[in-house]
């Protein structure tokens, strides 16, 4: 029984189809449809593994992933475009952060280099910077479109997919687990539970409440008005500030057309946060009672000032993304839908920068799987399938 019908869900499901088609699948989604949450709303960028730890499994799983990625687009016929990417540092005290990622990067096997203001300019013309980044392999693609197909797949081999199937309860009954949704009673083996913004929830009605909990951070968009998207030709991105799991705010291209700015980072007021309104007193106590809130809150108060103003800003926010391209200004941006990342926080304080995948009896439970997990969605799947099957 997979609980959650976003990408890692799909993915673990098309994984177990493949590696073991003896095993019956259901896979519930509370939502009416799949991909309603972090899947349907981001950016669509396939990210390379640049950023992580060299080890760890999103650098592992991003390499791997962005490379499977465009061979899945290409296989099935989904909308692909190998853009790349440039990093930009736009001050000098950017640059050993720059030049770190470099190194990092080729760790993690990526095949990527340092490039100068010249060539920066034949790139992105109209991007400021002192140097860049080139991240040859990243690129742009519909998550959605690719869940859709995952989810597909899997039926084809015999999954059932269960829409409209929120689960209210898990019930250990000898060695399964009764798994009650909105749509019927499930008794499973093994069940997994990769429900996102609710994904610490799920796990402690298996009977396994993490340590860690979900914050819900938002992530605002804007895009660039008609007639100004010919200010960014692929993907732009500032040079990231290694104390967070958050990129800064950068400029896509999209594969739909147009141009994307942001995203920002705002705590959001509830799990399903897409807007500052209405607040959801159970989700917001519940965080106001973790301890690790108030430490994340006593070291970050100062960038999360920040966030919050660029929220409430348009100009704060268009200043943000001129530091990249000067020429944009506030009336060069319209808003655009925004996303809600499930971020795993720790009870030190710390915010996860890891993928986090945990065993109880009879589960196993994706705790933190926030970008670039929709990127490197096929080895976390297989990964999930792996530790499933080692059960039967």
């Amino acid at each position: 029984m997979i609980v959650g019908g976003g990408i890692v869900g799909t993915a673990t499901a098309y994984a177990l189809a493949r590696t073991r088609p003896d095993l019956r699948v259901v896979l519930a989604e509370k939502e009416s449809g799949l991909a309603r949450h972090q899947t349907g709303h981001n950016s669509g960028v396939i990210h390379s593994g640049v950023y992580y730890r060299p080890g760890s499994l999103k650098a592992r799983f991003a390499t791997e992933g962005a490379r499977r990625m465009a061979e899945f687009c290409a296989e099935h016929g989904l909308p692909h475009e190998p853009t790349g990417k440039v990093i930009v540092a736009t001050e000098s005290a950017e640059l050993p952060r720059l030049h770190a990622l470099h190194e990092r990067g080729l760790a993690n096997g990526i095949p990527v280099r340092l490039i100068d203001v010249g060539e920066l300019r034949e790139r992105e013309p109209h991007v400021a910077g002192l140097r860049a980044l080139f991240v040859p392999t990243a690129g742009i693609c519909d998550f959605g479109a690719i869940t859709e197909t995952y989810a597909k797949l899997a039926a084809d081999a015999g999954t059932e997919i269960w829409t409209s199937a929120e689960v209210t309860a898990i019930t250990r009954l000898g060695d399964v687990a009764v798994v009650s949704t909105r749509r019927g009673d499930v008794e499973a083996r093994c069940v997994v539970t990769c429900a996102g913004l609710h994904g610490d929830r799920v796990a402690a009605l298996a009977g396994a409440p993490p340590a860690s909990r979900v914050v819900p951070f938002r992530g605002e968009y804007y895009q660039l008005a008609a007639g100004r998207e010919h200010l960014v030709c692929g993907l732009v991105y500032p040079v990231p500030d290694p104390r967070f799991p958050f990129l800064g705010v950068h400029l896509t291209r999209m594969i739909a057309g147009g141009v994307h700015a942001g995203p920002n980072a705002v705590l959001a007021p509830r799990r399903e946060g897409y807007s500052w309104w209405p607040v959801d007193p159970v989700d917001v106590a519940g965080l106001l009672r973790y301890p690790g809130f108030w430490l994340l809150a006593r070291r970050h108060w100062r960038q999360g000032a920040v966030e919050v103003w660029r929220s409430l800003s348009r100009r704060a926010f268009a200043l943000s993304v001129a530091r990249l391209v000067p020429e944009i200004t506030v009336a060069d941006l319209e808003p655009a839908p925004p996303g809600v990342r499930a971020q795993a926080l720790l009870p030190d304080g710390g915010l996860a920068d890891d993928f986090l995948i945990e065993e109880s009896p009879l589960a196993v439970h994706v705790l933190n799987a926030p970008s670039p997990a929709a990127t490197a969605s096929l080895p976390i799947g297989e990964e999930i399938a792996r530790r499933v099957a080692a059960r039967f």
